[in-house]
C-alpha cells in the first residue's frame, strides 16, 4: 500500500477545522500550526500533530496547506519569520486554500520557487456548510503535474476540483465567483422590491424563476434568506467585503472599468460600514432595499 503523504495544515479555523477532520479521517497524517494552539487541540485530540512555527511544520512534512484570512496572512506564514520558505526543503508543495490577490499570489509564488518549493493557488467555494459536507468547489491554479500530486488530498475536502490555469488563475476564479454572487445578490434583491411596489408576492416570483433561465444558487439560497430575512451566517459579510477588494484591486491591476462590479463592492463596504459584518453577506440585500426607496 502506498503511504499516505504527511500533511501541514495552517489555519484550523471555521473552515479549516472541518477540512482537517476529514482527513484525518481519511487516514492522512496531519501536523497542524495555528497562531493560537487552542484553535488545534481539537485536532490534536484527534491525532494531528502540534508545530510551533510554519517553518517547523514546513520541515517534517510532504505538502502545506494553508488556510488562512488574508493576502498578507498568507505572505505572512509562508514568507516572513518563521515561515515556510524557512523551513522548507526544495521540492515541498504548497497550497494556498485562502482567498487572496491573484496578484499577490504569482508574486508568493516565485519567491516560493526561488528556494524549490512548488505552489498551487487552491481557493474554495461553498462555505462553511461545504466545508462540514466535503462538497466544497475547488478552482486551481498551477502546475497540472501538482494537482495530479494533490488531487486525493483536495477529493477528501471538495466535490469538484477544476485547473484553470497557471499561478494566480484559481485566485481569479474565486474572484469571478466573489463578484457573481454579490451582483446576483443586488439583481435578486430588485427583482423582489420591484415585485413588491407592484403588489405581486416576491415568494412566488422566486418560485416561478427557479424553474425558469434566471435560475442560480443565489436566488434559490439567497433568495430565501432575503424573503425570510433570516441572515444568519453562512458567509460573513466582512469576508465577502475582503474578497470584493481583491476583485476590485484586481479590476485595476488590468485597467479594467467593471461599474457593476464597483457598485456591489460599494453595497458590501456600505453594509459593513452600518455594524452588520457579522451577518450572512446576503444581509447586502438591506443595502438594496435601502437605496430602492431613497429618495
Amino acid at each position: 500500500m502506498t503511504q499516505q503523504p504527511t500533511i501541514g495544515w495552517i489555519g484550523p479555523g471555521i473552515m479549516g477545522l472541518p477540512m482537517c477532520t476529514h482527513l484525518l479521517n481519511a487516514g492522512f497524517p496531519l501536523v497542524i500550526y495555528a497562531r493560537r494552539s487552542e484553535s488545534a487541540q481539537a485536532l490534536v485530540d484527534l491525532g494531528a500533530t502540534f508545530a510551533s512555527t510554519p517553518a517547523t511544520l514546513a520541515a517534517q512534512v510532504d505538502m502545506v496547506i494553508v488556510m488562512v484570512s488574508d493576502t498578507p496572512d498568507v505572505e505572512a506564514v509562508l514568507l516572513g519569520k518563521d515561515g515556510v520558505i524557512e523551513g522548507g526543503n526544495a521540492g515541498l508543495l504548497v497550497v494556498d486554500m485562502s482567498t487572496i490577490s491573484p496578484v499577490a499570489t504569482c508574486e508568493i509564488a516565485e519567491k516560493l520557487a526561488e528556494k524549490g518549493i512548488r505552489m498551487l493557488d487552491a481557493p474554495v467555494s461553498g462555505g462553511d456548510v461545504g466545508a462540514i459536507a466535503a462538497t466544497l468547489t475547488i478552482m486551481v491554479g498551477g502546475k497540472v503535474e501538482d494537482l495530479d500530486y494533490v488531487r486525493p488530498v483536495l477529493a477528501v475536502m471538495g466535490k469538484t476540483i477544476t485547473h484553470i490555469g497557471d499561478h494566480g488563475a484559481g485566485q481569479l476564479a474565486k474572484a469571478c465567483n466573489q463578484l457573481i454572487a454579490a451582483q446576483t445578490v443586488i439583481a435578486v434583491t430588485e427583482a423582489f422590491e420591484l415585485a413588491k411596489a407592484a403588489g405581486v408576492d416576491p415568494a412566488k416570483i422566486r418560485a416561478a424563476l427557479l424553474g425558469g433561465f434566471a435560475y442560480s444558487k443565489v436566488l434559490e439560497l439567497h433568495g430565501q434568506r432575503i424573503l425570510t430575512e433570516n441572515f444568519q451566517p453562512g458567509f460573513k459579510a466582512h469576508l465577502h467585503n475582503k474578497d470584493m477588494h481583491i476583485v476590485t484591486d484586481t479590476v485595476t491591476a488590468f485597467g479594467l472599468n467593471l461599474p457593476a462590479t464597483q457598485r456591489a463592492a460599494d453595497y458590501m463596504q456600505a453594509l459593513v460600514d452600518t455594524g452588520k459584518g457579522e451577518l450572512d453577506s446576503s444581509a447586502l440585500a438591506i443595502i438594496v432595499q435601502h437605496n430602492a426607496h431613497a429618495s
